[in-house]
């Protein structure tokens, strides 16, 4: 399973500091910190807040510091696509993930032709332009919009990655359930792309917030989620990611749970 470490998100205060300060110890240090635990990509988002122009700024300096700690590509994170657009092209290294598209016709119109040009990853997030559908029958549909939409500009499904989404538990606890029927339908329906989740959403408001986020990707791992995007440095979260390998069949002889033990990473 993909690993997508989240931990440079200027939505954390201490990375937003790091990246006004232009402090590139702290970031090159947190990078090295989640290749180490085990992140296969890099989630990047130096939104702050201040303009499309501040943010291309900010994460193409993210981005260069980044890749001179660490070689492991890059999800590129960000709400604006002008910022995206900036990123993609000053980017060098593996392909990198778009970090989102939505259903949302400017979002299809400005992201999915830099897919293609820059040869990249898509996550495409299971909403439209009225938000977060509450139910099952409404994210599948924003899905539908969503690969019609890149299958026809010559997107193979198997480069995108669809995040059925989940919303804070503390406000409703019933789309916990929404988010897994969802994962389960587009696994069905939709067998040649892939899946993700934003795992950290679910806990948000809750105490312990690490023990909802565990219990959750246990269950959407069973499901066959292909990738997430979680914290690598919950050392907990991370050997059960392991043991739930070995319990499902995806990890043979062991090896990969045993490497991980034998590294002194494997914590109960």
């Amino acid at each position: 399973m993909l690993i997508i470490g989240e931990r440079i998100n200027a939505t954390s205060k201490r990375v937003a500091e790091a990246i006004g300060n232009r402090n590139a110890q702290f970031l090159q240090e947190l990078a090295r910190q989640q290749v180490s635990a085990g992140a296969n990509y890099l989630d990047v988002n130096a939104g702050r807040g201040p303009g499309s122009e501040q943010e291309a700024e900010d994460i193409k300096w993210v981005i260069d510091m980044v890749r001179a700690a660490t070689d492991v590509p890059l999800s590129i994170d960000s709400s604006d696509p002008q910022a995206i657009k900036a990123a993609l092209a000053h980017y060098r290294g593996n392909a990198a993930i778009i970090n989102s598209v939505n259903a949302e016709d400017g979002k299809l119109k400005a992201l999915l032709p830099l897919a293609l040009e820059h040869q990249a990853y898509l996550i495409a997030l299971a909403m439209d332009d009225s938000g977060i559908p509450k139910d099952v029958d409404g994210r599948l549909r924003a899905c539908d919009r969503i690969l019609e939409q890149a299958s026809a500009c010559g997107i193979p499904l198997e480069s995108i990655f669809i995040d059925p989404l989940v919303l804070p538990l503390s406000v409703d606890t019933d789309q916990g359930m929404v988010t897994l029927r969802t994962l389960a339908e587009i696994k069905a329906r939709y067998p040649q792309a892939r899946t993700t989740l934003g795992l950290s959403n679910a806990s948000y408001g809750l105490p312990l917030r690490g023990v909802i986020n565990r219990a959750l990707l246990m269950m959407a791992m069973q499901l066959g989620v292909d990738s997430v995007i979680l914290d690598p440095l919950d050392e907990r979260l991370m050997a059960l990611v392991k043991a739930a390998q070995v319990v499902l069949g995806r990890d043979p002889f062991c090896k990969g749970y045993l490497k991980e033990y034998r590294k002194g990473r494997i914590k109960e």
